[in-house]
């Protein structure tokens, strides 16, 4: 079960490919201004993966109006993360998880991820979606144990504008 709204969000440090190659991201450093909404997915290359961050990638406009900085989270290498960005031309901050530590400390981690198509991988993140508010405090929940299920996009951005 997802950790829920009114949790400190766990802090993480995690790589993104930036401009100059791999950079760390560390949550607790993204708080203060505004708030965060921290996107995890299964995984790069997939159908559903694609249609939400494409997606969310023609709204950034809209999430920066409501004062949230947008990242993108999966169990995928940084290396993979910037060749699927740019194929499909993503522009959330993608955020490699490789180790599955953060889906583990957010509680949205699979024991088995779909072992019904044999691919049996432990850790990968449900697609989930989390509001942490500028004092590092869960204000929004929500994950799918079923990955085609995407996040209620209506409900985030109506708590973002809660939140201001």
């Amino acid at each position: 079960m997802a950790l829920s709204v009114g949790t400190t969000a766990p802090d993480f440090e995690l790589t993104t490919l930036g401009a100059e190659g791999p950079e760390v991201v560390k949550l607790s450093e993204q708080l203060g201004d505004g708030n965060v909404l921290l996107l995890f997915v299964p995984m790069a290359f997939t159908g559903v993966c694609t249609q939400e961050f494409c997606s969310v990638t023609s709204e950034l406009a809209e999430y920066s109006d409501l004062n949230a900085k947008v990242f993108g989270i999966s169990g995928d290498n940084p290396f993979a993360q910037q060749n699927w960005k740019e194929k499909e031309g993503i522009e959330i901050t993608l955020l490699s998880d490789y180790e599955h530590e953060v889906a583990a400390a957010y509680d949205i981690a699979y024991e088995s991820f779909l072992p019904a198509k044999n691919l049996h991988m432990g850790g990968v993140p449900k697609r989930s979606a989390f509001i942490v508010d500028k004092d590092g405090v869960i204000q929004y929940a929500e994950s799918s144990d079923n990955p085609g299920d995407l996040p209620d996009f209506a409900a985030i951005k109506a708590k973002l504008g809660e939140l201001g």
